[in-house]
């Protein structure tokens, strides 16, 4: 991996081509999911079916789409005991840590005549989206089934793509673990798009989470205000900030664990020290042919991995805030103290025991992330993003005479006369 200093030219450089990469806009990819969005649109199932046999080689239909209680416990039974614990296992972290984030309507009534409030209530209806291509991702179904079932939500959607037509056990397994309702054999934007529009085989829903490839962030974004969405997820990044405490070989694990997701994944190590730079460099060259995915691993590194030397930790801790990355490890001596100047990251591991990995599967915290800077704007999936919030508002008729005035000279001011008349049509006396 490449060792730069902080103060060289070549550091603006590369901190920007991570920051940018999978921003760049692709015209041709726009212009092809824009179509694939468009026709199933238009066409429900037969343009549904149709992508789905040209992108994954796989025949559908309405009687197939959907995996059938046969199918699933026929799935459920392939799992073995020591899969079906794990996935339990952190099934059960996933909500516990969850259940702390649950919303509540309130009310408050501080003035006589006068009522105000706010009502929670779950959206009625999600789809869920877990990738499926070269590998499955069960882990991602319990992250976003779990807040959502817990938020609420009546109808839990899962499409995952399928490569032979039949339902992944492990998909099975964490589908049943989180609640979902009914599940999809279906991936790629035009799942996305069925989601969001509905066809006679895939009812629409009311909010769509989950991450995917650049044909589903691209779908995402096309079909949000169709939808609510989570977020258009980029790729996968890892930034470590390690002083003389951490483990050269502990560091390039983690950052080898990062760069094994797709060549498009960015993998940095902030450090003061430029001698564990060097150690670390070393160690990713002696792990990194022992991986199976190590090609992957290899571009990524190539691409968007470096290893930065800044002055102090302070300058690695503001040069991660402009970073905002999804996963943030301090692989540092004092973790709590470095936290504090911590404003923009996904999610933080403290200290030299607490690889990204736990965090990955069964640590609690949801793993679907903000990524590419969004960090500086936008939180990790959770209860949260499964509910609505309406105001309440209740006026006695002496409240209205107190503010009512007020309110019509405000909606005068702003040149709305129907506005104000409806309040002052309210308080004029009545005649006899």
């Amino acid at each position: 991996m490449r060792i730069i200093q902080t103060g060289e030219p070549a550091f603006a450089e590369v901190f920007l081509k991570i920051r940018q990469r999978g921003k760049v806009f692709d015209e041709g990819l726009w212009k092809t999911v824009q179509d694939i969005v468009a026709d199933v649109a238009k066409k429900g199932d037969e343009a549904l079916f149709d992508y789905t046999l040209k992108f994954d080689g796989v025949s559908l239909n309405p009687r197939t789409v959907a995996a059938g209680p046969e199918e699933i416990e026929s799935a459920l039974g392939s799992v073995s005991d020591e899969d079906w614990n794990v996935l339990k296992l952190a099934a059960e972290r996933i909500e516990i840590f969850h259940r702390r984030q649950e919303i509540t309507s309130w009310s408050l009534g501080q003035e006589a005549g006068i009522e105000l409030g706010q009502r929670i209530l779950p959206l009625e209806r999600v789809g869920v989206y877990a990738p499926g291509g070269r590998a499955v991702y069960p882990s991602t179904v319990l992250m976003a089934a779990i807040p959502a079932r817990i938020a609420g939500v009546a109808e839990i959607f899962l499409v995952t793509p399928s490569k032979s037509a039949a339902l992944h056990p492990l998909i099975a397994a964490a589908a049943r673990l989180g609640g979902v309702t009914r599940i999809f054999k279906i991936g790629g934007a035009q799942a996305i798009a069925a989601l969001a529009y509905g066809t006679a085989s895939i009812p629409a829903v009311d909010k769509i989470v989950g991450p995917g490839n650049a044909y589903v962030a691209t779908a995402k974004k096309l079909v949000f205000g169709q939808v609510a969405i989570d977020m258009i997820a980029g790729p996968s990044e890892v930034l470590v900030i390690a002083d003389e405490m951490a483990v050269a070989a502990h560091v390039a694990a983690d950052l080898l664990a990062q760069a094994e997701h797709d060549v498009m994944a960015s993998a940095v190590l902030l450090t003061p020290r430029e001698e564990l730079a060097r150690q670390v460099a070393m160690e990713v060259a002696k792990q990194l042919p022992r991986l199976s995915r190590r090609e992957v691993a290899r571009q990524a590194l190539a691409d968007f991995g470096v290893l930065i030397v800044t002055k102090d930790l302070e300058e690695a801790a503001a040069i991660a805030n402009r970073f905002a990355p999804e996963h943030l490890e301090l692989m540092v001596a004092d973790p709590a103290a470095l936290l504090k100047k911590v404003r923009n990251a996904g999610a933080i591991f403290l200290g030299g025991s607490t690889p990204e990995t736990l965090g990955d599967y069964l640590a609690g915290p949801n793993h679907i992330l903000p990524t590419s800077s969004t960090a500086r704007f936008s939180s990790p999936l959770g209860v949260y993003d499964f509910v609505k919030r309406s105001s309440i508002l209740d006026f006695s008729f002496q409240a209205l005479e107190k503010y009512g005035p007020a309110a019509a000279h405000f909606a005068e001011l702003e040149g709305f006369d129907a506005h104000a008349q409806s309040v002052k049509l309210r308080l004029a006396p009545k005649k006899t």
